[in-house]
């Protein structure tokens, strides 16, 4: 089955989006597949004048990405948008211009937030920069999820009202990467 790295764009211990992408992986859809968690806490911040000498965090994020044979993004929306940890990862990773380890891995994006819209503009902006990292990504069906009592249950496993859409949605994110997979 397929390799998964999952990047998740909250370093927040308890992070709700963190606790999305781990009952993610416990889903049936999500079963014989091998997912790994980027840590993208240590990396420093982008500079183009390290291009040449990147960081040990740097190069493992870029060799997690380069051995998948795809990417979920599970990320919250910040001031309408993406986090700037997110946005240093995905600068980190497609570094130095022609090595980017993003071009061609494809991409699922989900979120979850407190706001009723979930993290639908987040994932707008993701997209657009996905886009430009030659990353074919999931477009049908979205996930914008609200955080609230009983989307995931105590034991981390996903609540019973959200199961059959999430593992659905799991479902087609598994298969597009099979379709894209070469």
């Amino acid at each position: 089955m397929s390799k998964i790295a999952i990047i998740i764009g909250s370093l927040r211990e308890g992070s709700y989006n963190r606790r999305l992408a781990e009952a993610l992986t416990r889903l049936p859809a999500a079963q014989g597949h091998d997912f790994t968690f980027a840590q993208i806490g240590a990396l420093p911040l982008y500079n183009q004048d390290d291009d040449d000498d990147q960081a040990e965090p740097v190069m493992a994020l870029k060799a997690l990405v380069s051995g998948s044979d795809g990417v979920l993004f599970v990320t919250p929306e910040y001031n309408r948008s993406i986090p700037g940890v997110l946005k240093n990862a995905l600068d980190h990773a497609s570094r130095p211009y022609g090595q980017s380890a993003w071009a061609g891995k494809p991409a699922g994006i989900t979120g979850v937030s407190i706001g009723a819209i979930g993290t639908a503009l987040a994932q707008q902006h993701l997209r657009n920069i996905l886009a430009y990292l030659d990353m074919p990504t999931l477009g049908a069906p979205e996930a914008f999820l609200q955080w609230k009592d009983g989307l995931l249950n105590d034991d981390g496993t996903v609540g019973a009202q959200s199961s059959e859409f999430l593992n659905g949605w799991m479902q087609a994110f598994l298969d597009y990467v099979d379709l894209h997979s070469v």
